[in-house]
């Protein structure tokens, strides 16, 4: 009987959720073929079987959360089959030719084979082990974990049961971390604390005819990302009209040949991503972040484009997207879209992002107000075209219009650079010929 145990999907990552089982226990299952969904804070992954049999036992069940490491199910080998898996440091991923696979399976990583500054990512206070996820929730939340019950094997308290235990607004908070909260200054490291912890709003429990939707690691992330934008992020929002008849002509005349010559579609986002790049080139401090003490103007200009995927939302980035042509980010745009979307997405391809872009008029918004991604400093959307009546020249005319909205932390960014930044994105759509 071979085990198949919790893989690493990253280099800070200590634990993982089965999202979802792929194959059912007696069904035959091939050496390579995926074999379950495993989440993290960053991304879902299809992990692979590192064995040809049976799927005997399932030993850790859907949205639970298990360390690297620990057993997650028993195969039945095949007579024909190796004993012996392929390891595999990283998530199935898909690179060059889409049609070839990453070969790689599941490691069998025991506590003894991990490398010790691994080891070492486990904590032990008062005689009790808890992982890197729960002592930052514990942080954030200024709790007492002694006061915790742990539903993970032997005890161990997992990042679940203090988010439960949070969410039932029972939460107990540590006095040491109360007081260590007063006089805690916000480092580069680590994003301002929550300024006071609110009891959530009691909810019924389900009744008659209602249905309860398992919350998951993707969806739980979301909404902590999300309140920590909200309640440490002052929010201002911006909005200019653009007038894109011109761009939309172009467009026309150029899609098919376009498409003939680089092989992918051209849409209006990459033209916005060149657009954006050229205007944080000309207002570089919108390119930062909000580092407590200072203000870090990146060099680098890494564009995340929001994606909407059946779970959520994710947000890949495009690396050094001002040194790419046209055609580079088209590409590249499919790449990433078609990943996100198959949940192939790595964690170098989620992480470092600059600024988002969210095109928010796909699905026929025509002004929205974004959430800010911490730490980037802006968001900005671009909504529907519209065709509209224009005064061009002080005559009525029916043009092609979209808004650009902008999502700015004030922290960073006062309005006027905020807008002078607005307009510049607009003036380089507005004018458009083939480059930024």
């Amino acid at each position: 009987m071979a085990t198949v145990k919790m893989p690493q999907l990253g280099e800070t990552v200590t634990e993982g959720t089965v999202g979802r089982w792929l194959k059912k226990v007696g069904e035959a299952v091939a050496k390579y073929e995926p074999l379950l969904e495993v989440e993290t804070d960053k991304v879902a992954s299809e992990i692979p079987s590192p064995f040809a049999g049976t799927l005997a036992k399932i030993l850790v069940e859907e949205g639970t959360t298990v360390p690297v490491g620990a057993a997650v199910c028993e195969i039945n080998e095949s007579a024909s089959a190796g004993a012996t898996p392929v390891q595999q440091t990283a998530p199935l991923t898909t690179s060059g030719n889409a049609s070839q696979s990453a070969v790689s399976a599941v490691p069998a990583v025991s506590n003894v084979e991990q490398p010790a500054a691994q080891r070492l990512q486990v904590a032990v206070r008062d005689g009790i082990r808890y992982s890197p996820a729960v002592r930052k929730l514990a942080r954030e939340h200024r709790l007492d974990l002694g006061q915790l019950t742990g539903s993970g094997r032997g005890g161990r308290l997992t990042a679940k049961d203090v988010m439960q235990h949070v969410e039932s607004g029972s939460a107990r908070f540590s006095p040491a971390a109360q007081a260590a909260s007063a006089v805690t200054s916000v480092s580069p490291e680590r994003p301002a604390p929550v300024a006071a912890h609110v009891k959530p709003a009691a909810v019924a429990p389900p009744a008659e005819g209602d249905t309860a939707i398992r919350v998951t690691q993707m969806r739980k992330t979301i909404a902590e990302h999300m309140v920590l934008s909200k309640t440490t992020i002052p929010h201002a929002w911006s909005m200019v009209e653009a007038d894109l008849t011109d761009l939309v002509k172009w467009r026309e005349r150029e899609k098919d040949a376009f498409k003939a010559r680089e092989g992918v579609n051209l849409t209006y986002l990459p033209i916005v991503v060149l657009a954006v790049c050229g205007a944080l080139r000309e207002f570089p401090m919108v390119n930062a972040t909000w580092a407590g003490d200072k203000i870090i103007l990146r060099k680098q200009i890494n564009v995340g484009i929001a994606v909407d995927i059946e779970d959520g939302l994710v947000v890949p980035v495009i690396k050094d997207a001002d040194h790419m042509s046209l055609s580079g980010v088209a590409r590249k745009l499919v790449d990433l879209v078609n990943k996100a979307r198959s949940r192939k997405l790595t964690m170098e391809e989620m992480s470092d992002g600059t600024i988002t872009v969210d095109n928010t008029g796909a699905l026929g918004s025509i002004a929205s107000y974004p959430i800010i991604n911490p730490p980037q400093a802006a968001i900005i959307t671009t909504e529907a075209i519209v065709k509209r009546p224009w005064v061009v020249n002080d005559a009525i005319a029916i043009r092609s219009i979209m808004n650009l909205c902008l999502s700015l932390d004030h922290r960073v960014l006062d309005g006027s650079v905020a807008s002078r930044f607005l307009q510049s994105v607009k003036r380089r759509l507005e004018t458009f010929t083939g480059t930024a």
